[in-house]
């Protein structure tokens, strides 16, 4: 029995369910693990169908909940086969498993519970793993024609070939697998990557050689001063003096006599309107017309 680490606690009704199988499997139990109350057996491919057997009449696993396949591509038997049963008498689970690899079956346990043949077609689906005594091993959730095992861990993500319907066909067609981005496998170096590649622009990451002569300094960048723009033109031919400071002086000036002004109460703003002297003219009403409304009496 596989020894656990002193910090994960065992389950008192899953040792006692170690012991009850470990005595009625016999040399047909390879290994038992407690984990926090599940226990899993591990019997020998080739015994599979008889230990079930004996779980479901001498220790009372009724029902045969689930089969799951695991992949482990680095393992020689690179497959597990995972047999979920319940019993519910004893309201206890207990998890049985077998390794395997692609060419060895394993036998199947449809005699001890029918429901495994659905279960069994779904594993060899995807998994690749065969049974030995199937009535109906085929293929269960893929297409037909369909080429791999999807689950296996050495499956290509896009698979090998897509489905689509045909318009002008009318029917179903198959085509090679066709991705939009070309260079996918990235067999060339990237620019951080490559020792002598340089980006434009970065010729100072490059080191200097011992006593070679200083780089000629840059040439100081031109400002307004001696720089002619169409503005500068205008201005000369006006005989406007140029932009200087002081221009900047009065447009903050002007900035913050603005600011105040926006800043008085609505009342002061009336007043000041009213009391600037305008010199617009006053309207004038319009003169009556001397015809009368259609709707008047005649006197």
């Amino acid at each position: 029995m596989a020894t656990l680490a002193p910090h994960v606690p065992t389950h008192p009704v899953a040792a006692d369910l170690a012991g009850e199988a470990a005595s009625a499997l016999g040399g047909m139990l390879l290994d038992s693990k407690d984990h926090v109350g599940e226990l899993t057996l591990t019997v020998a491919r080739e015994s599979v169908a008889e230990a079930c057997a004996i779980l479901r009449d001498r220790l009372g696993f009724q029902q045969l909940m689930e089969i799951a396949g695991v992949d482990y591509p680095e393992r020689p038997e690179r497959f597990e086969v995972n047999y979920q049963l319940l019993s519910v008498t004893r309201n206890l689970r207990l998890r049985v498993k077998v390794l395997t690899d692609e060419a060895k079956p394993v036998p199947t346990v449809t005699g001890v519970w029918p429901v495994a043949g659905w279960l069994e077609r779904e594993v060899f689906d995807l998994y690749g793993v065969t049974f030995a005594g199937h009535p109906d091993l085929r293929r269960i959730l893929t297409d037909y024609g369909f080429e791999g095992f999807p689950l296996r861990k050495d499956f290509p993500l896009t698979g090998h070939v897509e489905m689509r319907y045909s318009e002008l066909e009318k029917r179903v067609v198959y085509e090679p697998v066709s991705l939009a981005q070309d260079f996918r496998t990235f067999d060339f170096l990237t620019p951080w990557e490559g020792p002598e590649y340089r980006l434009p622009g970065d010729e100072k990451a490059v080191p200097e050689a011992p006593g070679a002569p200083s780089p000629a300094p840059a040439a100081p960048p031109k400002t307004s001063e001696n720089v002619a723009t169409p503005d500068s033109d205008k201005r000369a031919a006006k005989g406007d003096k140029p932009y200087t400071g002081e221009d900047e002086e009065r447009g903050r000036a002007g900035a913050k006599q603005a600011d105040a002004e926006a800043r008085k109460p609505t009342s002061e703003k009336a007043a000041s309107e009213v009391s600037k002297n305008s010199n617009t003219a006053e309207p004038k009403p319009a003169a009556r017309s001397g015809q009368k409304p259609s709707g008047d009496a005649t006197a």
